[in-house]
C-alpha cells in the first residue's frame, strides 16, 4: 500500500520528532497546520458559471510573512497542500529565510483554458484570497509553483493593487514577477541552479561523495533527469553546460530519452516546446509512454526528480540504481522507499534542502521590492572604479619593469561591478553552501541522525523550536 504524500511527510516529520525527544504537545504544535482555507468561486466562461476550488494552507507563523507557491493542477487537494505548507516551514528554516510556511492551489488543469481565461480565473482567486490577508506583503506571500509562473504572478500583484493602492509595498504581496514588473534577475531558474549549487557543495566534501561510492567531481558524472520543467530543465542544462555532468536520460509525462553519449537539453528543451512532448525525437532512444517510468531504475550516478511528489515508492526503490538521488521535486520520494534507499547506501540530498534555491531568490525579491531599490545600484559604479584604478596600477608596475600586462579578457571578466544577477547567484550559492555544511555538521556528528534528510528534519526543528522559544510560546 502507498502511503499519502502527507502522511510520508508527518512520518519522517515523527521520526525526527522521536530521536530529538522533544514534548509531544509542542512537538504536535510544530507538525500540524495553523489553518486552512477552501474557497469556491465562479466564473462566467464560455457562456456559463463555472465553479473553481482552491486552497491557502498556513502552517507555521512562528515567522511573518508566511511563504508558499501556488500550484494549478487538477489534482490539487487540501491534504497535498498542507503537506507542502509544512515543507515549506522547515524549508525555510534550514536555509535561514525568516518566513514561516504556507501553501496554495487551485483545482485546474490549466491546458483547458484559453490565457484570457486564466487571468480571469486568477484574479478572482487572488481576489478571494486578497480580501482574506491570504496575499498580503507582511502576512502570506505567495510564488509559483507547479502549473504557474511569472504571468500568474504578475495577474495576482495587479489584483492586489487594484484592491490596495494606498500600499507603497503592493509589489511584495507576491514573489516570481516578471523583471520588468517588479521581479528579480535569477528568480525563474532559482529552483534549479539551486540543485546545482547543492550538488557542487556535495562534491566538494571527498569524504560524502565517498560514502556515496563515487570519487572526483562533477564532470563526467551520469544524469538521469525526471521532469523537464522549469526547474528539471535548469538543473541539467546548468550541470551539463558548466559542470560537465553527461545527461543520460530524461522522463517526461510522455515518455523517456536515453542516450549514454549525453543528450543536448537545449534542443530536447526546444522539441518538446515545438511538438508538445518526447515522442519522435530523432536522437537517442525513445521509451514509450508506458515504460518511461522504469527508466528512474537505470545505472546512473545521479538521480534528479524534480516533477512531483511520490515517484520513488516501496515499489522501485530497490531497483533504483543511482548513487546520489537529489530532490528537485517536493516529496518525490515516499518514507517507506526513503528507508530502503538508506538501507542500500544510496545517499538522498532531500528536498528541504534541494529545491531551497527558489524561496531563497524570492526572499530577496520581496526584500528588493521593500526597499523600493535594485540590488547593485549603490555600489556597482564604485567597486568598477576601483577595479579600473587596481588594474591600472598593476599594468603600470609590470610594464615599467618590462613585463606583458593583464590579458584583456581577464579585465573584462574582473572590472565590470556586479549586476543584480551577479548578487543573487553570489547570495544563492552561499546560502545553499551555509545550509549544507550545517545539516552535515548534524549528519556526521550525531549517529541519530544518519542521513541528510534526518538531518535536515533536526535543524529545521531546532529553529523552529528556538522562534517559539523566543516568543514564549
Amino acid at each position: 500500500m502507498t502511503s499519502s504524500f502527507r502522511d510520508s511527510t508527518d512520518a519522517i516529520f515523527q521520526a525526527t520528532m522521536d530521536k530529538l525527544d522533544m514534548d509531544p504537545g509542542l512537538s504536535e504544535k510544530i507538525r500540524v497546520a495553523n489553518s486552512t482555507y477552501t474557497v469556491r468561486f465562479g466564473v462566467k466562461l464560455r457562456g456559463h458559471i463555472h465553479t473553481f476550488t482552491g486552497y491557502r494552507s498556513v502552517h507555521s507563523e512562528h515567522c511573518e510573512p508566511v511563504k508558499g507557491g501556488i500550484r494549478y493542477a487538477p489534482t490539487v487537494n487540501q491534504e497535498e497542500v498542507e503537506a507542502l505548507s509544512a515543507l515549506m516551514t522547515l524549508k525555510c528554516a534550514l536555509v535561514d529565510v525568516p518566513f514561516g510556511g504556507s501553501k496554495g492551489g487551485l483545482c485546474i488543469d490549466p491546458s483547458k483554458w484559453t490565457e484570457d481565461e486564466l487571468e480571469k480565473i486568477t484574479r478572482r482567486f487572488a481576489y478571494e484570497l486578497i480580501k482574506r490577508d491570504l496575499i498580503h506583503p507582511s502576512q502570506n506571500v505567495p510564488a509559483p509553483d507547479m502549473g504557474t509562473g511569472e504571468r500568474e504572478m504578475a495577474w495576482i500583484a495587479d489584483q492586489y493593487s487594484r484592491m490596495n493602492t494606498t500600499d507603497i509595498d503592493a509589489a511584495a504581496c507576491v514573489t516570481g514577477k516578471p523583471v520588468g514588473q517588479n521581479g528579480i534577475r535569477g528568480r525563474i531558474e532559482a529552483t534549479g541552479r539551486g540543485v546545482q549549487y547543492g550538488l557542487r557543495e556535495f562534491f566538494r566534501h571527498p569524504d560524502d561523495v565517498s560514502r556515496a561510492g563515487l570519487q572526483g567531481g562533477l564532470a563526467g558524472k551520469r544524469v538521469i533527469v525526471q521532469g523537464l520543467g522549469n526547474v528539471g530543465y535548469h538543473a541539467a542544462k546548468f550541470l551539463s553546460e558548466e559542470d560537465g555532468c553527461k545527461i543520460t536520460a530524461v522522463i517526461e509525462r510522455d515518455g523517456a530519452v536515453v542516450d549514454h553519449d549525453g543528450i543536448d537539453i537545449e534542443h530536447l528543451q526546444t522539441y518538446i516546446r515545438e511538438r508538445g512532448g518526447v515522442t519522435h525525437y530523432p536522437h537517442g532512444t525513445v521509451i514509450r509512454q508506458g515504460d518511461a517510468i522504469h527508466v528512474l531504475e537505470e545505472d546512473c550516478d545521479i538521480l534528479i526528480p524534480a516533477a512531483v511528489e511520490g515517484v520513488i515508492h516501496d515499489g522501485n526503490a530497490s531497483r533504483i540504481h543511482a548513487k546520489v538521488v537529489i530532490e528537485a521535486a517536493n516529496g518525490p520520494t515516499t518514507a517507506r522507499a526513503d528507508k530502503i534507499l538508506k538501507d542500500r547506501g544510496i545517499t538522498v540530498i532531500p528536498d528541504l534542502y534541494a529545491n531551497a534555491g527558489g524561496v531563497i531568490v524570492s526572499y530577496f525579491e520581496w526584500v528588493k521590492n521593500l526597499s523600493h531599490m535594485r540590488f547593485g545600484r549603490m555600489q556597482r559604479r564604485l567597486e568598477e572604479s576601483r577595479n579600473i584604478m587596481l588594474i591600472n596600477e598593476i599594468d603600470r608596475v609590470m610594464s615599467r619593469n618590462g613585463m606583458e600586462g593583464i590579458g584583456e579578457s581577464f579585465k573584462r571578466t574582473y572590472l565590470h561591478g556586479p549586476r543584480e544577477l551577479d548578487l543573487v547567484r553570489s547570495g544563492l550559492d552561499d546560502t545553499m553552501r551555509e545550509a549544507y555544511q550545517a545539516m552535515r555538521e548534524i549528519w556526521h556528528g550525531d549517529r541519530k541522525f544518519g542521513d541528510l534528510r534526518s538531518a535536515a528534519y533536526a535543524l529545521s526543528i531546532k529553529k523552529i523550536v528556538a522562534a517559539y522559544d523566543s516568543k514564549g510560546l
